[in-house]
This record gives structure tokens, sequence and C-alpha cells, in this order.
């Protein structure tokens, strides 16, 4: 069964409610969500579901179900369980998801200042990183980290694009993942445009501006095997978000 991805449509939803459809070993699914279930690099959100009787139940994670946008909230080890059929509030730890969503969106501002194939990334709330295809004499944690900030403090906005897969097809070089390929089988791909810098394929949660991020630091750069050279980088401050 699928849900419904509120999330993709209002990144910046905190809470809504919901009716459970399932609860089974892997976890709590709902017939819509708030939460952003671990893909793309991005960790899955945490929170809380609100039952009417007073309970709270704290969701330790969320993943991909089995079916294309299924959503699988894994409730904290000793949480009680909603019923199925049951009406429940959610919330989201915003300030956990606003610092990956300002993370994420930086890192796609910092593909485009180290122009090389992408290995691999992950985004925490604390940290992201990159993993590039380069000699790792062409990085340095100065000019990237200057570059990087020169084009976030252009406060552009972000705009979320929907192209087919077939059209997807014919503009590989969109994907500039090398190890993450978009998810296919729903006829459309979901796209992330930073207009004057960047366009790529992404179901991840993103500020509406770029300016949201802050300044980013570059926490190291160091080498993860014969291809991978990694760019990590933190917030250099916590946002009012």
């Amino acid at each position: 069964m699928t849900t419904e991805l509120l999330f993709r449509d209002d990144a910046y939803l905190r809470s809504a409610t919901a009716r459970v459809v399932a609860v089974g070993e892997r976890g709590i699914e709902l017939d819509r969500t708030v939460f952003y279930p671990q893909g793309g690099g991005q960790m899955g959100d945490t929170g809380v579901l609100l039952r009417a009787n007073g309970e709270t139940i704290a969701i330790a994670d969320t993943r991909k179900g089995d079916a294309l946008d299924s959503v699988v909230h894994v409730p904290a080890p000793g949480a009680a369980l909603p019923d199925v059929g049951e009406t429940v509030a959610l919330e989201i730890d915003w300030a956990r998801r606003y610092a990956l969503m300002r993370l994420h969106t930086a890192l796609h501002v910092l593909s485009c200042v180290v122009v090389a194939p992408v290995t691999g990334g992950n985004i925490a709330p604390d940290k992201a990183r990159l993993d590039f295809d380069i000699d790792m004499s062409l990085l340095d944690a100065a000019t990237i980290e200057r570059g990087t900030n020169e084009l976030i403090v252009r406060g552009i906005d972000t705009q979320t694009v929907w192209i087919t897969d077939a059209e997807l097809d014919t503009r590989p070089a969109l994907v500039k993942t090398m190890s993450v390929q978009p998810p296919r089988g729903a006829g459309r791909v979901r796209l992330l445009r930073i207009p004057g810098i960047d366009l790529q394929p992404c179901g991840g949660t993103h500020v509406k501006n770029v300016g949201e991020i802050g300044a980013i630091r570059v926490l190291r750069i160091r080498s993860e095997g014969r291809r991978n050279r990694r760019v990590e980088i933190a917030l250099s401050a916590p946002a009012a978000g």
C-alpha cells in the first residue's frame, strides 16, 4: 500500500493527522505522513505519534516500505503500538529535520563547486558529506568553503520540477550521483532546481531559499579508497527555523 507523502509538497509541514493502516514487525504504516523515510543519503525523520487517549508513541526512525511510496514509522523500543484504523496526530522533530533540509540543500550547492562525478553522500543532522571521483590535489578546503558560501548568499529560491522517465533518459547528464539512481516506476521523476546553480533529480527535503542554509564549514577532506575523495561539511550556526 502507498502512503500520501505530505512532505513532498511541503517540506515545512511539522504535523498532521493520519489513519493507521498497518502495524507489523517493521513498524507502523499510515495513510499519510509528514515523516521523511531514509533515502538518497538523507536520514529518516524522528518524532512522535499522539494517540487520542493521550499516549505518545516515540518514532525512532522512518524507512521506506515494500511498495512504491510506502513509509514505515519505526517506534522506539518498548513503545506502545496503535491499533489499525486508529487516527493519530503526527509531529516530527522539527529542529532535526530543518538541519537535514539545510544540509541537504547545501550539498546540492557544493556539488556545483566541486565539479566531478559524485560517488556517494550522506546527510545527518550535525554534518553532511559528498564523495567525489576526483584527484585529491584538486580539492582545497578553503576554496570549496568560499565558493559554496558565495553561492548560498545569493539567496536564490529553490524549485521542484517534475519530468518523465523518458525525458530523463534523454538527459543523462542531470544525474550526478554514480551510486544512487533516481527512483523510477511512477512515470515521472522529481528534480530540485536552484536557478543558475543546480538542477538534478532528488526526492529529499530542501529549504525554500538557499539563504536559509547559512554559512557552511568544510570540516575535512580525506581519501576514501582509490576513487573516493570525501568532502565533509557542517553548518556554521543553527537557524531559528
